[in-house]
């Protein structure tokens, strides 16, 4: 009974098993050929790809919160490899982008052109200056596969020849060339859309979706634009962004960027490229027949993080102003000679953390690209850090740290003096002190006041070259700063630094190291924080000017850039209360004593002048340059200086622009900006 039982049960199941297989059958042979057609229409008919959503990169906020870079929607027109002309429809291709490049010219718009070949003005073909990276990709195996000594005209015909040229004009030929040549260097696919132009304006935009059935391939997007709050303010300290270039791109590829991706060139932006940059969305792009679209975003972008600057926006646009209108009408002598240019850094003496860096002659930098050429060939480089890159012999602003080494190292004391008549005779050789004294006797804190020569060259061959730079390197005087921009070293005049140039180390150059001459060369940066860890007791810090990193939302802190400490002098109080006393003279009483007698507190200065043999359409002239380094308040030291000021007889006619802070940070101000409604409460 109970084997007839099992294989009743054996047999229900087989013939379950063969009915069900005979359904999945019938169902396959209806959709593999009865319903053939219709499957294969549906799978023709809807096409998809994935295409990469561009994230918003972070913006960059003042210490008070108040937005300087940030983000405004734009257009950019790109090319969609899955409808525009393959490689097979060259010529369908050639007229598309010659189309496109005809009616940006009429609208005087730029497209992405990197191509180094140009024409000149005799209409011969040549590479273009300064171009040697992209010459290089251009004649390179994944791209033209000439030589290396291929000439521009070499790589001309080999383009002409590749994209089937031969009918169009010269001039046309090269510019649909520059589209092709870009393409390719990007990677041009249908994973990897083309960029052809950004930041395009709504008219043209409609003009070329009005044409879309000529402009195949050719589509528009949504996307973020770099936009400048003020293009004027801090541009020297701000940067810009680019394109990206084969060499950053191979760095930097297996970070996620892609061939035509945006990225930091200079400034903050290159600084805190990691932090701005963001992270790329993805979406799935759908098309049917007809061409038309539909999206799904499979993966939102992620906007960069903020970056709060230390710099107050406000000071340095009172910063800037000021400095230009000092160097303006402080240079009387050089006025027809040579341009007038200089610098100032504003720290703050707790930290070093930087308020104000203000260069000039400056730019706006909005419009940096429309006015690059001119900017480039303008006198007095207005693109050039002067306040970061340049370097100076800086005169008496350097005799300071000679007292300051005089005096730790027990050579001088307090009430030593030095007999000056208005000359020094070192081996033979008179040097002048061309200053007035009180007294033909002069102490360390007259020396300092009223600049004598005579005791600095005295007290410096007292100590040597070797105590002397000793404390200067203490005090950060030729070396950097540590800032995340960009920065010049300067140079530390000394017998092993004559030496690495081949050149004998004299005597003389000790006396003259003393006074600020010599072969000495600092950047107004190190002379701001060389004031500030004179104020501040001995302490030097690590100069900045990223003050936090927030995440876009400001919910997270990623980098909290608090004072680092590079080193503790160790220089006595006693020895800092002298130095500051002489430079408070100066201030109070002496040569800068009518700029700041207004003020409702102390300002403690030391001016300096030195020369420099500048040669200007084939004549040498003999030139002075001012300086002025201060800190303030005095009894309480929050700011410190550095001021430079090229042509100018004396470094007194810097004051007004350090006057012009202090009013700004006592309040007394109503020149600067009031906070706009971008400011945001930075923690």
């Amino acid at each position: 009974m109970h084997s007839k039982v099992s294989r009743g049960r054996r047999t229900a199941v087989v013939c379950a098993v063969i009915i069900l297989f005979s359904v999945l059958a019938g169902d396959l042979v209806k959709m593999q050929i009865i319903d053939k057609d219709k499957y294969e229409a549906v799978v023709s008919n809807i096409s998809s790809r994935t295409a990469p959503i561009a994230a918003a990169r972070g913006e960059i906020v003042d210490c008070n919160g108040k937005k300087l870079v940030y983000n405004e929607q734009g257009y950019s027109l790109i090319f969609d490899a899955a409808f525009f002309p393959s490689a097979k429809e060259q010529e369908e291709r050639n007229k598309i982008i010659l189309s496109l490049i005809s009616l940006f010219r009429k609208n005087k718009l730029e497209w992405k052109d990197t191509l180094p070949i140009v024409f000149d003005k005799k209409g011969n073909i040549q590479y273009k200056k300064d171009s040697e990276k992209e010459i290089k990709i251009l004649r390179s195996r994944e791209m033209l596969n000439l030589n290396e000594y291929a000439t521009a005209a070499n790589c001309y015909d080999a383009l002409v020849k590749e994209y089937d040229l031969e009918d169009y004009e010269p001039v046309d030929a090269r510019n649909i060339a520059s589209v092709l040549f870009e393409m390719k260097r990007t990677y041009f696919s249908v994973s990897n859309p083309f960029i052809f132009a950004e930041n395009v304006p709504e008219t043209v935009v409609s003009m070329i979706k009005e044409n879309s059935g000529f402009y195949r391939g050719v589509d528009v997007e949504i996307v973020p634009v770099r936009t400048y709050a003020d293009g004027s303010i801090a541009p020297h300290i701000l940067g810009m962004v680019g394109s990206i270039d084969a060499e950053e791109y191979e760095e930097k590829k297996a970070e996620g960027y892609s061939a035509d991706a945006k990225i930091g060139k200079n400034g903050i932006e290159l600084a805190a490229e990691e932090y701005l940059k963001g992270t790329d969305g993805e979406k799935t792009v759908y098309t049917d027949k007809d061409g038309n679209k539909s999206s799904k975003v499979t993966k939102k972008p992620k906007q960069g993080s903020t970056v709060v600057l230390t710099i107050n926006s406000d000071m340095q646009k009172i910063a800037q102003d000021s400095l230009e209108k000092a160097v303006i009408e402080g240079k009387k002598k050089y006025a027809n000679i040579i341009p007038s240019a200089g610098a100032v850094v504003v720290l703050d003496c707790k930290d070093a953390s930087v308020l104000a860096s203000a260069s000039y002659p400056t730019y706006d930098i909005s419009t940096y690209r429309e006015q690059y050429a001119k900017l480039a060939k303008a006198k007095g480089s207005p693109l050039w850090n002067r306040a970061l890159m340049s370097t100076y012999a800086c005169g008496s602003t350097a005799k300071p740290s000679v007292a300051i080494a005089a005096l730790e190292e027990g050579v001088i004391d307090e009430d030593f003096t030095v007999y000056c008549n208005g000359s020094y005779n070192y081996l033979g050789q008179m040097f002048k002190c061309e200053q007035a004294h009180e007294s033909v006797f002069v102490d360390v804190v007259h020396a300092i006041d009223e600049s004598c020569n005579t005791f600095f060259m005295k007290v410096g061959d007292m100590i040597g070259i070797e105590k002397m730079n000793e404390y200067r390197i203490r005090l950060g005087l030729g070396s950097k700063t540590g800032c995340e921009l960009n920065e010049a070293v300067g140079v530390l005049d000394s017998p092993e630094y004559r030496d690495s140039l081949g050149q004998e180390w004299l005597p003389g150059y000790v006396v003259q190291s003393a006074i600020g001459q010599a072969g000495n060369l600092w950047t107004p940066i190190q002379l701001a924080n060389y004031a500030a860890t004179i104020a501040n007791g001995g302490k030097r810090y690590k100069t900045h000017f990223i003050k936090s990193i927030k995440s876009s939302d400001y919910s997270e802190t990623l980098l909290d850039n608090g004072a680092s400490l590079v080193t503790d002098t160790g220089i006595s109080e006693k020895t800092l209360d002298i130095v500051k006393r002489g430079m408070l003279e100066v201030g109070t009483t002496g040569y800068c004593a009518s700029y700041f007698r207004h003020l409702p507190v102390q300002v403690a200065c030391k001016t300096g002048t030195s020369q420099e043999i500048r040669t200007v359409n084939g004549v040498s002239y003999m030139i002075n340059n001012g300086f002025l380094i201060a800190f303030a308040p005095y009894d309480d030291p929050q700011l410190a200086f550095a001021v430079v000021g090229e042509g100018l007889i004396s470094g007194k006619y810097l004051a007004p622009v350090i006057a012009d802070v202090v009013e700004y940070y006592c309040g007394l101000s109503d020149t600067a900006d009031k906070p706009s409604e971008q400011g945001v409460l930075i923690p």
